[in-house]
């Protein structure tokens, strides 16, 4: 099996200290003997997700930051919207569609959509 250099992951490292993505993983390379003898009483040979512990999940864009940006972009179009600035100046300015321009400036309920920065 062929392993990928993922050194500059966030992942955390198996128990032989390799780290790895959401990549196929033999579970011999990263689970203790003991643990895969347990694993094996209950399937064999097929393919296992294994999630993240509820209190590691992070929202999409916490890491990267693209959430503020997204949130930042969006509010600006409505801000800019409310000043009197056209969809379709809206839309040249900022490379958008014009549905996606009318999502933005016409969301009541949460005008930032589900990209608020602190969103989780």
């Amino acid at each position: 099996m062929k392993m990928l250099d993922l050194s500059r992951t966030t992942h955390q490292p198996s128990h032989t200290g390799r780290y790895y993505s959401l990549k196929y993983v033999n579970a011999r390379e990263v689970l203790p003997p003991d643990i895969l003898a347990q694993v094996q009483k209950y399937t064999c040979g097929a393919l296992i997700y294994v999630p993240k512990k509820d209190d590691e999940k992070i929202a999409w864009g916490q890491l990267s930051g693209a959430r503020a940006q997204v949130y930042l972009r969006n509010t600006n179009i409505m801000e800019a919207y409310k000043n009197g600035t056209t969809i379709s100046d809206l839309m040249e300015e900022y490379c958008l569609s014009e549905a996606s321009i009318r999502k933005i400036i016409y969301k009541k309920e949460r005008p930032w959509g589900r990209c608020s920065p602190t969103a989780q």
